[in-house]
């Protein structure tokens, strides 16, 4: 019993030495996410990243945007309607879902990208952890890979990103798609969740990414539990001591529908109410389905944070 606890005690202090070692390199909230040729500002409210799923098996719009001119008008519509960033992606990460390849995703996105690339004024993200998709579309003008393996994929990638000066995106995963939601564990998931970020952004910057290019994202639904991910939204603030922006995405996934059993398509009210906890505790960017709905939630919640008490 007791080496039990002596060795409890010894990884606690671990993981408070580490956590100590990040809060001396962290210099403040971040007040801009740069990628490419913008430059965001986070200080005025959290950003707006509308979803594009190209894709014939999304878990929540699966197959809606997969022809190239619905996808096409459906970006056009989110930037009309608030949107700061537009993420796009060609290959599901669902639970349960298969890798399609570079090639697959290419050929659904290089038409789509090579037109928006010129016509939207807002930044494009591409959601992809392929070197040969990613250097496509920065070519054909995406400023952001978000990337669900935060470069551990690919040890090309990191290099890429830093030589177009664009975004990136890193995420936490348990595993991979396709084996994430088999019995997710973890001793301490924030502290370990914060371990991994450390490790990614440490990996990026040693790529020749800047920090103010750099997002982290803690996974919601990634290999994460009910608990977990409420957890994760709870405690976001601790992810604060990385230094860096976070984005978080809750739109319409399944943790929503394990507490109220809803489908994907009547998620929007409680994808909301899981947005405004994310924002009280610090998000930086939110990815949504529903953009102008969101963006409203948003404002609303920041007006009535704005004020003081007189």
């Amino acid at each position: 019993m007791q080496r039990s606890c002596a060795c409890g005690m010894a990884h606690n202090k671990k993981i408070i030495e580490q956590v100590k070692k990040s809060a001396l390199s962290y210099s403040g909230e971040p007040k801009i996410f740069a990628c490419g040729k913008y430059k965001l500002d986070l200080s005025r409210r959290p950003l707006i990243m509308g979803i594009l799923n190209v894709t014939p098996d999304s878990f929540s719009d699966g197959g809606i945007y997969f022809e190239k001119g619905k996808a096409i008008d459906h970006a056009f519509e989110m930037e009309k309607d608030g949107a700061d960033i537009i993420d796009i992606g060609a290959e599901s990460t669902r639970p349960g879902s298969m890798p399609i390849g570079a090639l697959e995703q290419l050929k659904r996105l290089e038409g789509i990208v090579k037109i928006l690339g010129k016509k939207l004024k807002i930044p494009i993200s591409i959601d992809t952890s392929e070197l040969m998709v990613a250097k496509r579309c920065l070519d054909l003008g995406a400023s952001i890979i978000n990337d669900v393996c935060a470069l551990r994929k690919d040890k090309q990638l990191g290099a890429v990103i830093a030589g177009y000066n664009a975004g990136v995106i890193l995420m936490h995963m348990k595993k991979n798609p396709r084996t994430m939601q088999q019995k997710p564990q973890y001793k301490d998931v924030i502290n370990e969740l914060i371990r991994f970020l450390q490790a990614a952004k440490k990996r990026a910057v040693k790529y020749g990414i800047k920090r103010e290019n750099i997002i982290l994202d803690p996974g919601i639904g990634f290999g994460k539990t009910t608990e977990h991910n409420l957890k994760i939204i709870n405690f976001l603030e601790k992810f604060k001591v990385l230094g860096c922006a976070l984005l978080v995405g809750t739109s319409r996934k399944s943790f929503i529908a394990n507490i109220l059993g809803l489908p994907a398509g009547e998620r929007e009210f409680a994808t909301a109410a899981s947005i405004v906890c994310a924002m009280i505790n610090g998000a930086n960017i939110l990815r949504v389905h529903n953009v102008r709905q969101m963006r409203e939630v948003v404002l609303m919640t920041q007006a009535i944070r704005e004020q003081k008490y007189r």
